[in-house]
C-alpha cells in the first residue's frame, strides 16, 4: 500500500520545526523529506539531515531538470521539494512528511498530488512576533518582513485541510498525531470537526482581535 504524504506549513515563527522532529521522534511509519533550500544553515542545523543547502546556480539547474515537485521563493530564499525525495518512501509504503512554506503547499495543491494539508498558527500575531524576537537569529529587517509574509500566509489558511494552534507544544503535537492518525484509519469525522479551517479560524480571529 502506498505511503500518504502530509504537508505541514505555518508562518515563520509558529514553531513548525520544533513540532515536526516531535512528531517524527514519536511516530515510526513518518518520515521526512529533506527539501533543498538556498539560505544558510542555522546553528545546530546540517546537510542532508535538515536541508539540502545549495546555492542559487545549483537550485536553478534543479529547477531547469525538473527535479522538483514545488519550489517558491520566501524571505529572500528558495525552498524546494524534489520528486526523489518523496518518491521511494511513499512507494515503500510509509509516510511522508513535507515541512514547507506556504507557497509551496499551494503548488502541491494545485499540482494534484494526493496530500493531507495541516497549517500551524500561533496564538497570536504579537505572539508570534515574540517568537521571532527570542529566537535571536533574524535583524528588525527580515523580523518585519516574516510577520508582512505571516499575515499573508494566514490569509491563505484556507487551502489546507486542518488548522492547529501551537499555543502549548505538547498540545500541538498531539493534536497533529491524531489528525494524521484520522487519515490513516480513513475516520476524519471528528479531525474536520475539531481542526477544520473555517472553525479554527473564527476562533482565532476572535482571539486575535
Amino acid at each position: 500500500m502506498t505511503g500518504k504524504t502530509f504537508v505541514i506549513s505555518a508562518p515563520s515563527g509558529t514553531g513548525k520545526t520544533t513540532v515536526c522532529r516531535m512528531l517524527l521522534a514519536q511516530d515510526g511509519n513518518l518520515r521526512f523529506s529533506v527539501s533543498h533550500t538556498t539560505r544558510k544553515p542555522r546553528q545546530g542545523e546540517r546537510d542532508g539531515d535538515d536541508y539540502y543547502f545549495v546555492d542559487e546556480a545549483e537550485f536553478n539547474r534543479l529547477v531547469d531538470t525538473g527535479a522538483f515537485l514545488e519550489s517558491a521563493r520566501y524571505a529572500g530564499n528558495l525552498y524546494g521539494t524534489s520528486f526523489a525525495a518523496i518518491r521511494s518512501t511513499l512507494e515503500a509504503g510509509q509516510d511522508i512528511m513535507l515541512e514547507i512554506e506556504v507557497q509551496g503547499a499551494q503548488l502541491i495543491r494545485d499540482s494534484g498530488h494526493d496530500a493531507v494539508f495541516i497549517f500551524l498558527l500561533p496564538p497570536s500575531m504579537a505572539t508570534l512576533e515574540q517568537r521571532l524576537r527570542d529566537r535571536g537569529t533574524d535583524t528588525e529587517e527580515l523580523i518585519k518582513r516574516r510577520l508582512r509574509e505571516g499575515s499573508t500566509e494566514v490569509r491563505m489558511s484556507k487551502i489546507f485541510d486542518y488548522v492547529v494552534v501551537n499555543d502549548k507544544l505538547d498540545d500541538a503535537v498531539a493534536e497533529v498525531q491524531s489528525i494524521i492518525e484520522a487519515e490513516r484509519n480513513g475516520k476524519i469525522e471528528n479531525a474536520r470537526a475539531r481542526f477544520g479551517v473555517a472553525g479554527v479560524m473564527a476562533k482565532w480571529q476572535v482571539a486575535e482581535n
